[in-house]
């Protein structure tokens, strides 16, 4: 017989199974605008290909350095290590709640020594009650029915966290390797600046010579020795920013990869000249940019969870149903406690419904759909920054390669008009306020065109990152 009740009992809970279902609305449905699944606007640029955009777009640039200092902060960065750990803990918290998918189970046994008090037993008539002693074991076991859907939905719901947690997880890679590729540029490119300024010093300081032995010589006059003084020093005054803007860089490079200003790259600290690209930017289209960018599918994920919440709040409206079960022998003698004389067993199904708070229950639904609402306006909003960070990128790139086309004219023709008015001057038909003029607009030329050249790279960073480069396709959130 009690074979039988428990084979009913099973039937039952397989039944009450197979009808459950979530209640409550269903998840909305993200869209992605037409019109920013095409080509991009900035794409026309001679500077950039329509092709796939890649992963690795570090390894365009054909710099050993760089590739091994991004490695390095993919590997050793304190932010990914981590973005990991919460992906991790988030995923404990769906393998709980997958739990639920489950029987509960709980085994207990114990051993008592008691004795009543005469005052709670009448019948003993004062006297002093024996000592009983007791021995218990048993096993509980109880199945919650997920007819209404809130166990998978909770399941649901963690799992689309977990989606979400491992979405930030690249979102903080992407970073990574922009900014590890940036504060590498940086500190190349201020090095690079260091020797212009340094070239420039150089001549100024030949200069300043040439009017001091005029003036000696009887030639000269000390204006001209001033003025020159003074241009080469507001030069030299611009040495201490650079260095600072250096070392400010390559510290900024040592934290990115793991490591102590003290321990920052000798490599890094040495570079002379920013990396370059030999080929455009390959950059795709809308539509390939929306799949690979991890904040949009972060996003995405957490509208997900948000929905699947507000059908659990929803199934909460309903009676939760469990179906339990006890089995166990309980006996004056622990020896006793496998005889069947002292066998006993429960079962059967349990009904609680929260009924007189059902206000509370649909407060909690009106927040949970909420939530639901403001996670699809994130999603939407989250698209249309995606495709404007990337047209803004492509947009300032263009216009930067142009400048710099035309800074590199401007400074050609700058040492022209300083190298004819140095022989004017020598053969006496120029003053020498003439080529100190021409020198100095040199000196603002090359200063000009080293800060365009830094700023390219800088708009190529920009853009790779906003193309979501440097990530590995995420892993499962079901491992």
């Amino acid at each position: 017989m009690n074979r039988k009740a428990l084979s009913l009992l099973t039937a039952s809970g397989a039944a009450l199974l197979l009808a459950a279902c979530a209640v409550g609305p269903k998840a909305p449905d993200p869209t992605i605008p037409v019109q920013g699944q095409g080509a991009f606007i900035g794409s026309q640029s001679a500077s950039v290909s329509t092709e796939a955009a890649r992963d690795d777009w570090w390894r365009l640039y054909d710099d050993a350095t760089l590739d091994g200092l991004i490695q390095q902060a993919l590997t050793e960065n304190n932010e990914l290590e981590a973005a990991a750990a919460n992906l991790r803990a988030v995923r404990a918290s769906l393998s709980e709640a997958r739990s639920g998918r489950f029987p509960t189970t709980t085994t207990s046994a114990n051993a008592n020594r008691s004795r009543s008090s005469t005052i709670t037993n009448p019948a003993a008539n004062g006297a002093k009650l024996p000592e009983v002693e007791t021995y218990d074991v048993g096993l509980d076991v109880s199945y919650e029915v997920d007819l209404f859907g809130r166990v998978e939905s909770s399941i649901r719901a963690a799992r689309n966290d977990a989606a979400a947690a491992a979405a930030a997880l690249e979102v903080v890679r992407v970073t990574v390797a922009a900014e590890t590729a940036r504060a590498y540029a940086d500190t190349c490119s201020a090095n690079a600046q260091i020797v212009v300024a340094e070239r420039t010093i150089d001549l100024q300081s030949k200069t300043v010579d040439l009017t001091q032995r005029l003036l000696d010589g009887g030639s000269g006059n000390g204006l001209d020795v001033a003025r020159a003084r003074a241009a080469l020093e507001q030069t030299r005054a611009g040495l201490p920013p650079l260095r600072a803007q250096r070392d400010g860089a390559l510290y900024r490079l040592a934290t990115l990869t793991g490591r102590t200003p003290a321990e920052a790259s000798e490599a890094a600290r040495a570079c002379q000249s920013p990396p370059r690209l030999s080929h455009p930017i390959p950059v795709g289209d809308g539509a390939t940019l929306l799949a690979r960018r991890p904040d949009v599918r972060q996003a995405e994920a957490r509208l997900a969870a948000a929905a699947a919440r507000v059908n659990v709040a929803t199934a909460n409206l309903f009676p939760s149903i469990r179906l339990g079960g006890s089995l166990g022998s309980t006996a004056l003698d622990g020896s006793d406690l496998g005889e069947d004389a002292n066998f006993r067993f429960s079962f059967g199904p349990l009904i609680s419904w929260s009924f007189p708070n059902v206000w509370a229950a649909r407060a909690r639904i009106k927040q949970a759909d909420a939530q639901s609402d403001a996670a699809l306006a994130t999603f939407d909003q989250t698209v249309l920054t995606a495709l404007q960070e990337t047209e803004t990128a492509l947009s300032a790139y263009a216009n930067e390669l142009d400048r710099r086309s035309a800074l590199r004219i401007a400074r050609d023709q700058a040492a022209t008009a300083a190298r004819l008015s140095r022989l004017r001057f020598d053969a006496g038909a120029d003053s020498f306020l003439t080529v100190l003029d021409a020198e100095r607009t040199l000196a603002g030329a090359d200063s000009s065109l080293a800060a365009s050249e830094a700023q390219v790279v800088t708009y190529q960073i920009a853009l790779f990152k906003a193309l979501a480069g440097g990530w590995d396709q995420a892993p499962d959130p079901e491992a």
